[in-house]
């Protein structure tokens, strides 16, 4: 099943923050039906940075095709800005639908961007946006590969203007609509009264953000059909790896905390070790 055809059912599509193919394999394995490359997660693995506009669309664009090699289900893949204006959105969208994207999202941001949901961003006029949106539409090879467009306007012209947005950016003809960082319960459910029963909205939720955390099941009664958990991965490996190193800094050993750990031929389980090397073996003499 497409991505495409998914979201034409009703049901919340639950789609858990991934950064790299180690993440998204264990996440496939795990039964989502498709996965979120989040750039900020990027940021924050790849780099070690905060989610400030130091990605690159190669960096990008080389983490999506590694993890499309390795799993089957649609990944949903943070374009950012389009990383410039409508000619980069247009090389942008190129790059990441060669790479593999299933959809892409693309925000009114300036360049460079920052964290949703962190402080002191700045949005692009209207117009300009609306023009990013149709060069991104112009772009894309496959009408299976889908364009989300998200507007950060909330934190910048406030809540009804962000709609506003919201309404020209769905007239431009994207397939999925995105508006960061809303406040409440009751902005939810005024944002889905208005677009939900025409276009397939995204709900984000980062904990410690600005955005109340609920269930998918919960944002599915309000009219959410994606939910994205972008950067929760990173969050909780972060956690345990600040617990691993400072038990091995302590005991000198990985023996007090191998409990939490997998092991050697567990981690090959994971990984397909087995399989890799009976395939290996075929092609022999």
């Amino acid at each position: 099943m497409t991505l495409k055809q998914r979201l034409q059912e009703k049901r919340p599509l639950l789609a858990p923050g991934i950064y790299d193919a180690f993440t998204a394999l264990v996440a496939e394995q795990s039964g989502f039906e498709a996965l979120y490359l989040s750039g900020a997660s990027i940021a924050y693995t790849l780099l070690g940075r905060s989610d400030v506009g130091l990605t690159t669309v190669t960096e990008v664009a080389h983490t999506l095709s590694r993890i499309t090699e390795r799993v089957q289900v649609p990944v949903i893949v943070d374009g950012d800005t389009g990383f410039g204006n409508a000619l980069n959105t247009q090389r942008t969208v190129r790059t990441l639908e060669q790479a593999g994207a299933a959809m892409i999202q693309l925000e009114d941001q300036t360049f460079p961007k920052r964290c949703g949901h962190l402080d002191g961003k700045g949005v692009i006029p209207v117009a300009e946006m609306v023009g990013k949106l149709k060069a991104a539409l112009d772009a894309r090879k496959s009408p299976e590969t889908l364009i989300l467009a998200r507007t950060d306007a909330v934190a910048v012209e406030g809540f009804e203007a962000a709609l506003d947005r919201a309404e020209q950016y769905l007239a431009s003809g994207v397939d999925a609509l995105f508006v960061e960082a809303v406040r409440s319960p009751e902005q939810m459910k005024i944002a889905c009264e208005r677009f939900a029963g025409r276009i397939p909205m995204l709900a984000n939720m980062v904990e410690g953000g600005k955005t109340p955390v609920k269930s998918a099941t919960e944002l599915g009664e309000i009219g959410y059909r994606i939910v994205i958990f972008p950067g929760g991965t990173a969050r909780a490996v972060g956690h345990l790896l600040q617990r691993y190193y400072a038990s091995l800094h302590q005991h000198q050993t990985t023996l007090p905390f191998q409990g939490e750990m997998l092991d050697f031929d567990q981690l090959n389980e994971v990984i397909g070790t087995p399989e890799l090397l009976a395939r290996g073996k075929a092609y022999e003499g």
